[in-house]
């Protein structure tokens, strides 16, 4: 008998665990979060009753007790959710506040154990076989904590009932075995010391629970076929749905279904579709015409007319997974209105050109705005005039020059090639962000004002990045970005601001860099005149493989030709 009063508590606490993880190798996003959570808190509270039992002390023994009501204070308000839950009964959210307060008012309570006497008036610790065991005389608010449990059962038990009674769509096997853990548990909380004096049998109820809620989830999500997948397709549509396993029992429909065959009201979940005369005489010739022949389109497709419409029912296998579990009767309006339908495509043509007119007139002005502020922020430059326009213009011939002959690495697709062109202008942004004194100070910068206007590279970043984050094209907004953060970064990793080197650089600021700097050398500034194509030239190509790509050497040499005459006609005095 010791050895197994030894072993029962981290059993239970690896059952439970074990069977949570099963839970989460089935579980599915639209699975009912409070079937959830009760995976969740059982491995906590069994976890709390295994600590206890391999208790030394009495203040380990405390701790293992404030762990164990972790799920004696919520469990069971999360089974009494979930019970509202599955059987679709509302729950207003202020009475599930309550709730929860109530729940965190006994956990609350329970963390005053040794330290006051409100939840327990008295405890002492012992070890008994091998087992640590708490002592307890209890206080007021452990006969609430009881209150509470009950509560919350009668509630569960009273909405399962008023389910089976009132609501033929839940089925009857799920509403059976919701009972089943309320039951099991609460019989082992109030009963099973009284059994058993040796070992808690709520352990082994609560991994009870949890075989039976992965019993439901299985059950739910076969369903689910026919309720939350089904419902979610037919919601904005004319498509009925009825759905039957292979012995004919009715399994659900949606609401639009229902409302073409009123006498789907009349059936039952998870009982034979002979119980109702009506929908037999219907549905069952068709269902045994698909079992005979299913692979024939005329076993398949019925037509039933009914007042004004045809509607047309066309029966298939309910698949779940690669499994074929029953049958599923599809129900469409065959006898649409083509003037209607003429008339709606008309409407859709004029709409989606209406919109694409306005989303195009959006998109302009847009790219005004940016480049308006780009324009704003190069006036306040004493040094810089015409620069936006002019590197955009060099960024072009760059990528007319890169994409005669790609170098690796470099993806010039169209899309590419438009947001680097469109980004170009945005470079500088950062340094509206750059004191007056500063921008427009008319001679070279002394060190400490060269470290300030630098950092326009990653205020330029970030200020790209406000701009464009709520902009649908996610790929210009990062290019746009980069360019603006990135393109004072160098190939030999010395530049700002974040020193990225070589491939870390990204292929859009590499581009940008190279147009930026040339610009800066062939161009007169307020501390220097223009510079000689040649002399710029040699300066450019020096610079391939510490300042820029080495890669973009052939490219700029077969745009040399092009950028020299564009600069030519357009001189900066």
């Amino acid at each position: 008998m010791n050895t197994f009063v030894t072993l029962y508590y981290p059993v239970a606490f690896a059952l439970s665990v074990l069977l949570t993880g099963f839970y989460a190798l089935i579980w599915k996003k639209h699975d009912d979060i409070h079937i959830t959570l009760v995976f969740v808190l059982i491995p906590i509270s069994n976890l709390g009753n295994m600590l206890l039992a391999a208790a030394e002390t009495k203040e380990a023994a405390l701790i293992a007790n404030n762990i164990y009501y972790v799920g004696g204070s919520y469990l069971q308000l999360v089974l009494l959710l979930a019970i509202f839950s599955l059987c679709r009964i509302r729950l207003y959210r202020g009475v599930r506040m309550l709730l929860l307060l109530l729940s965190t008012l006994v956990f609350a309570a329970s963390l005053t154990v040794g330290r006051k006497p409100w939840f327990y008036s008295g405890v002492t610790f012992e070890r008994v076989n091998g087992i640590g065991l708490l002592r307890k005389e209890y206080g007021p608010l452990h006969t609430f904590f009881y209150a509470m449990i009950f509560l919350y059962f009668l509630l569960s038990i009273g909405a399962i009932i008023y389910s089976l009674i009132h609501k033929n769509q839940i089925s009857r096997k799920i509403l059976l075995l919701l009972f089943l853990p309320e039951a099991v548990c609460m019989a082992a909380f109030f009963l099973g010391r009284r059994l058993i004096p040796e070992i808690e049998l709520i352990p082994m109820a609560y991994v009870f629970a949890q075989i039976v809620y992965l019993a439901i989830t299985w059950r739910l999500n076969r369903y689910d076929v026919t309720g939350t997948v089904i419902e979610a397709m037919a919601a904005s549509g004319e498509t009925g749905f009825i759905t039957f396993d292979r012995r004919m029992h009715y399994l659900g429909s949606n609401e639009t279904a229902r409302k073409i065959l009123p006498a789907l009201n009349d059936l039952t979940v998870d009982l034979s579709l002979k119980r109702s005369r009506s929908m037999a005489e219907l549905l069952l010739p068709w269902l045994k015409q698909y079992q005979e022949a299913p692979e024939d389109p005329e076993n398949n497709a019925h037509l039933l007319p009914k007042e004004d419409k045809y509607y047309r029912f066309t029966v298939g296998p309910l698949k779940r997974g690669k499994n074929n579990d029953g049958y599923r009767m599809i129900i469409t309006d065959d006898t649409p209105d083509q003037e209607r339908i003429h008339f709606l495509d008309r409407f859709n043509q004029e709409l989606a050109r209406k919109v694409d007119e306005k989303t195009e007139h959006i998109r302009k002005m847009n790219d005004n705005l940016v480049l308006s502020m780009a324009v704003m922020v190069e006036s306040r430059d004493n040094s810089t005039g015409g620069h936006i326009r002019r590197t955009s213009d060099g960024v072009r011939m760059l990528l007319e020059a890169l994409r005669e002959n790609p170098p690796p690495g470099y993806e010039l697709t169209d899309d590419f090639c438009r947001r680097l062109i469109k980004a170009a202008p945005m470079h500088d942004l950062g340094k509206i962000a750059v004191d007056d004194k500063i921008l427009r100070k008319p001679g070279r910068f002394e060190p400490e004002e060269y470290e300030i206007m630098k950092t326009h590279a990653a205020e330029g970043g970030r200020i790209v990045h406000e701009i464009l984050k709520d902009s649908d094209d996610d790929a210009f907004h990062l290019l746009a970005e980069n360019v603006a953060r990135h393109h004072h970064e160098r190939w030999d990793g010395s530049g700002y601001p974040d020193g990225l080197k070589g491939a870390e650089i990204p292929p859009e600021a590499r581009i940008m860099a190279v147009a930026d700097v040339y610009d800066a050398l062939v161009s007169k500034r307020v501390y220097k005149d223009r510079m000689s194509f040649e002399k710029a030239d040699a300066i450019m190509l020096e610079g391939m493989g510490s300042q820029f790509d080495p890669a973009l050497r052939d490219a700029y040499q077969a745009a040399r030709p092009a950028l020299e005459d564009y600069y030519r006609q357009h001189e900066t005095a």
